[in-house]
């Protein structure tokens, strides 16, 4: 029988202009097996959920370098709610001061990889998390 692929939203939030590494966390994942829809850049908390939700996605994946994940990755774990969607793991990556990550992972993002993560690790941990 034929193992599920693990199902990613990798997503932009908020006015970040920068994907780079966003589009390398991608290619990682996608290379390590999983299906990956990639938002772009600019997508709003709502526009990010209702992919989600419409793409049947395990994990939704936010990458951010504004500055703006205190506002921007509450919303989004709102929204989450709000719909009645407790299945999909939230993780985070970019530029996240060390002081913000306990915060974010008490509103339930269940990991936050900052710059030079091993994309290994993030595949390692995905694969983890969604049995």
């Amino acid at each position: 029988m034929d193992k599920k692929k693990i199902r990613v939203l990798v997503a932009k939030p908020g006015l970040d202009g920068h994907d780079r590494g966003a589009k390398i966390v991608a290619r990682a994942l996608r290379d390590a097996g999983m299906e990956v829809i990639y938002t772009g850049l600019r997508q709003t908390p709502e526009q990010i959920v209702e992919t989600a939700i419409q793409e049947d996605v395990n994990v939704i994946g936010l990458s951010i370098l504004s500055g703006a994940h205190t506002h921007l990755f509450p919303r989004i774990m709102e929204l989450l709610k709000e719909n009645k969607v407790e299945d999909i793991v939230v993780i985070g990556g970019g530029v996240i001061p060390e002081e913000d990550i306990y915060e974010l992972k008490k509103i339930g993002i269940a990991e936050v990889f900052t710059p030079g993560t091993n994309t290994k690790d993030i595949i390692k941990f995905i694969q983890e998390k969604v049995k």
